[in-house]
């Protein structure tokens, strides 16, 4: 099992670009089950999760081919049509639930393993359920997979989610394309990501219309058209980043990402006193001499700050003057790196959902252990913030949603060091 040797501490210098979007991608390349024609996808990030969705299509009956070190891939319908996605390949990622809706709308039935992914949170799915279920589809849950069928195909309808929920909102979008009859979902998430599945949609001829801030109206078609489309590139990643340019002074230039879809995110690095410049495709992020606190912070879904950054601010919080709260609003387990981090000397108390941080200058190098993908990364930036050496074992949790970020690092300033057993 592969862990990285971190030795600190590092000030960050340079350049460095923002791969394809893994949350864009997943979705989308679900999509692609709804196609008879070929669908081309640029610009995907070399990441495990997309190596795990793109094995769950080719086991649902896909052929892909791939150009470009796989960051260019065609896919197209292979002589088998598969409707079960076992345990096996779900297991390790909750956007394995995504391919229920597309299975549906082509087999009017589906097979699929409940989802795995980070320990960070139940996760229920139950909203995606109750929300495909009135699209026609009886549901049952038998030895941990859902057994869908639609006898009479999807059949469009009204649907107001009671919670906001990405995963539901992307599930019940690729269903309602082939449906028959007009669906209108209500209450929807209006992140980026599902903004760009929408456009990927559309661009295919689905019929999809936002008819308010979070209501879409999706008229189904028969069929969707070959196409070709590059994914959007990673927020999660920029913002990451960015809060890595802000750690000791940093100088950072981040390229290939449009600064908009992170105003929330800049405009909180301004408070703690960054100073940044933006052009359309770029940010230029200078650190501060002394990082400022923040009163009070909270996760929400889009555009309020995403809980995909929380662990990362954190870590930034740690070297703050003074006192800093963080609430966490998405996730019940999302606090799992604390005690890491409190391995390396940093002073954070947790009370329910929310964490107090006291600013400190003594972090020291520490052994670590990731538990999930962005508690990963905030213990490489503590790390590389921390004097002395790191260890940060289980790694493979980075290795789903960071394309090659140690390679990244060094080329930036960063002492470390992937080591394979």
């Amino acid at each position: 099992m592969d862990k990285f040797k971190i030795n600190g501490p590092s000030k960050i210098r340079g350049e460095v670009s923002i791969s394809g979007s893994k949350n864009a991608a997943l979705p989308i390349l679900a999509a692609t089950l709804l196609f008879d024609k070929n669908v081309t996808i640029k610009n995907l990030p070399r990441v495990k999760d997309i190596d795990t969705m793109l094995n769950l299509l080719k086991s649902l009956g896909r052929k892909i081919t791939f150009k470009n070190n796989k960051k260019i891939a065609t896919i197209s319908k292979g002589k088998k049509n598969n409707f079960f996605a076992p345990y096996s390949l779900v297991k390790t990622m909750r956007a394995g639930i995504l391919v229920l809706g597309p299975l549906l709308a082509k087999n009017k039935k589906a097979k699929v393993s409940s989802p795995g992914g980070c320990s960070i949170g139940v996760r229920p799915i139950d909203i995606h359920l109750k929300a495909i279920s009135k699209l026609g589809v009886k549901i049952q849950i038998k030895k941990g997979y859902v057994n869908a069928i639609a006898q009479e195909g999807l059949v469009g309808s009204e649907i107001r989610f009671s919670k906001i929920s990405v995963g539901a909102t992307e599930n019940l979008i690729l269903a309602a394309c082939l449906a028959n009859g007009t669906t209108t979902i209500k209450n929807c998430a209006i992140e980026p990501e599902i903004k760009d599945l929408t456009n990927f949609l559309k661009a295919a001829g689905a019929k999809i219309k936002w008819i308010g801030k979070r209501t879409l109206k999706i008229e189904g078609v028969k069929t969707l058209k070959n196409i070709t489309y590059s994914i959007m590139n990673d927020r999660i990643e920029a913002g990451t980043f960015c809060v890595a340019a802000c750690l000791n002074g940093g100088n950072l230039k981040i390229k290939n990402f449009e600064p908009k879809i992170i105003n929330t995110e800049i405009n909180l690095l301004k408070k703690i006193g960054a100073k940044i410049k933006t052009t359309k495709n770029t940010i230029q992020i200078n650190g501060p001499k002394k990082i400022r606190s923040l009163d009070f912070l909270k996760t929400g879904e889009y555009p309020n700050f995403p809980t995909d950054l929380q662990a990362q601010i954190m870590v930034l919080l740690t070297k703050a003057n003074g006192k800093s709260i963080i609430e966490e609003n998405i996730f019940e387990n999302r606090f799992m790196h604390v005690p890491e981090l409190k391995r390396l000397g940093a002073k954070i108390n947790i009370k329910g959902n929310k964490a107090i941080i006291e600013g400190t200058d003594n972090l020291e190098g520490a052994e670590l252990m990731s538990s999930d993908l962005r508690a990963s990364v905030a213990l490489v930036l503590a790390a590389f913030i921390s004097r002395g050496t790191s260890i940060i074992n289980r790694v493979y949790h980075l290795d789903r949603g960071y394309e090659k970020i140690e390679n990244k690092l060094k080329k930036i300033g960063v002492n470390i060091k992937r080591i394979s057993k």
